[in-house]
């Protein structure tokens, strides 16, 4: 009897399934990067507007905006406005969100900056000055 060469489908089966186990590991994988980076990429955004708010707004004004746009934080990119879905800051599907706080002629005390994160709770910068 003479041996055939080659694999069984047994063996075959069982390279398929491994394959198949890699590629979702990989897809996992870049799916949990990829949602980091937007989180990180949304602190960044948060921090530039806190900064912009209280090294220049409140610093030029004395008060805080009761909202923040292109207008009144020119010293901003424009970009950071928008969530890594892509709506702008205040409009109700974004993740980020400012909240004026104790206000007064358009002229607030408080805010709250939020961004809420796929891999961590939501990042939360307060003013720094409490009037």
């Amino acid at each position: 009897m003479k041996k055939k060469s080659g694999f069984t489908i047994l063996e075959l089966v069982v390279v398929m399934l491994v394959a198949v186990l890699l590629v979702v590991v990989f897809f996992i994988q870049k799916f949990n990067v990829d949602a980091m980076q937007r989180d990180e990429d949304s602190k960044r955004a948060i921090n530039a507007m806190y900064y912009a708010l209280e090294e220049g707004f409140y610093a030029e004004k004395g008060y805080y905006p009761e909202k923040i746009s292109e207008e009144n934080l020119k010293v901003m990119d424009p970009q950071l406005f928008t969530d890594p879905y892509g709506f702008v800051i205040g409009t109700v599907d974004s993740t980020y969100s400012y909240e004026a706080a104790n206000c007064e002629d358009g002229k607030c005390k408080e805010y709250t900056l939020r961004a809420r994160l796929e891999k961590e709770d939501d990042y939360i910068k307060r003013n720094r000055v409490t009037n």
